[in-house]
């Protein structure tokens, strides 16, 4: 499997999410906004979450779906998801292969440990299953409305 890069179809995908399955070839028309986060219920990606909850009418609009992935359970996404009140779908990547597509399975210095996690990015696909746009290494404030500029532009 390589790794998807801007300006590349990215291959299709299926990956368990909180409402069933979902797989890139039938996901709805339009864009596609993917947002790797490391854990539900923590504070960056909690924010994060609700920042593309806040803004997802504005994405609607733009004709773009919305899909969170971690490596968490889909009971942990369930609970995450319900008590955030978030209108999208988060996927449970538990084999990093979703994540190992898109290089955002990476290696991380934590307290000066190395282990590998998800490294925060965002990649923006087209109608058409094009990788347009990647955000590595996220800084959540103002990210989910760059994103949604993004998104408008195609």
């Amino acid at each position: 499997m390589t790794k998807t890069s801007v300006g590349s179809k990215v291959d299709d995908f299926v990956i368990p999410v909180t409402g069933g399955d979902f797989r890139l070839s039938d996901r709805p028309s339009g864009n596609l906004v993917v947002y790797f986060y490391p854990r539900d219920n923590t504070p960056g990606c909690t924010l994060e979450g609700s920042d593309f909850r806040d803004l997802a009418a504005a994405f609607r609009h733009a004709h773009t779906t919305i899909l969170g992935i971690s490596t968490d359970t889909l009971d942990s996404h369930r609970k995450f998801k319900e008590k955030m009140r978030f209108p999208f779908e988060l996927g449970s990547d538990e084999d990093h292969a979703v994540a190992r597509r898109f290089g955002a399975w990476r290696q991380k210095n934590m307290y000066g440990r190395k282990m590998m996690g998800i490294e925060r990015s965002t990649f923006l696909i087209d109608a058409d299953g094009v990788l347009r746009r990647e955000w590595r290494k996220v800084r959540v404030k103002g990210h989910a409305g760059q994103v949604l500029a993004a998104a408008r532009e195609l």
